[in-house]
């Protein structure tokens, strides 16, 4: 099995952190809102024995610099664009979970000659439905008051983290993830919803779901199945929003069958 390179590269301007391993065709994957490339750490080790993973901490997460001003999701896959490009990757697959499934979505949508095969996990943007507790962080009130308090709280204990697994330990807030929350939805629903553009999707697209995800409802992967050209479904019975990491030899089996 491959060890796990941590690095850092500039990326118009932003010191960027991310994580590579393995030998063979590249694989790019995206991390979600609540926690950064390290949510992959066990999945990286799992594919890297096919591929050559490249796991990107966002802006503004884990070791990356933040973006200035507000985070949405197509200056995140812009973002995308620029750190590929500063690889030297030409073409590739590219793997989102959550809000990384929404970036990676959007990218694809916007660069679809460069990917090959697209794989999205319990990923925003494809419908309005979202959990209500996403939708309450997205409150201008609780952005400016709550959430700045908490921010500073888990800012105040960082030198705990040095004692966590770093596959396991997930950041609940963070200054990044509370403004794209703001980006991508309000009280009543998901605002940005990429739903009527999957029919332009020319790479064959894999998703993959919990039965049980709290956070994005598994209708959303069934309904836009019914409209991606090519396009596979795998729903993991009783499980929620984080399958890779839950059902992790599962998922790399599936994984490397879709990915050839």
């Amino acid at each position: 099995m491959n060890s796990i390179k941590s690095k850092t590269i500039k990326v118009d301007g932003l010191n960027v952190h991310y994580y590579t391993a393995g030998q063979g065709e590249p694989l790019v994957v995206i991390h979600g809102g609540g926690g950064d490339a390290r949510t992959w750490w066990r999945n990286i080790r799992e594919l890297s024995g096919k591929y050559t993973v490249y796991a990107p901490d966002l802006p503004g997460y884990g070791g990356s610099q933040p973006l200035g001003g507000k985070y949405y999701v197509p200056e995140l896959s812009e973002f995308v664009e620029k750190f590929t490009r500063s690889l030297g990757l030409e073409k590739f697959s590219i793997m989102g979970h959550s809000l990384g499934g929404g970036v990676a979505l959007d990218y694809a949508l916007k660069f679809p000659l460069k990917i090959k095969k697209l794989i999205l996990v319990s990923s925003l943007c494809l419908g309005r439905e979202i959990a209500f507790w996403v939708r309450f962080f997205s409150l201008p009130a609780f952005i400016s008051s709550l959430g700045a308090l908490m921010v500073w709280f888990f800012k105040s204990i960082k030198w705990l983290i040095k004692y966590l697994n770093p596959a396991e330990y997930i950041m609940p807030l963070s200054p990044a993830s509370m403004s794209i929350g703001g980006s991508i939805s309000n009280f009543q629903q998901q605002t940005l919803v990429l739903e009527k553009q999957l029919p332009e999707i020319k790479m064959p697209t894999l998703l993959v779901w919990g039965s049980r995800d709290p956070v994005v409802p598994v209708k959303q992967a069934y309904r836009a199945a019914r409209v991606i050209p090519d396009c596979r479904v795998e729903v993991f019975k009783n499980r929620g929003h984080n399958v890779h990491r839950d059902e992790l030899k599962k998922f790399s089996r599936i994984i490397t069958d879709f990915l050839g």
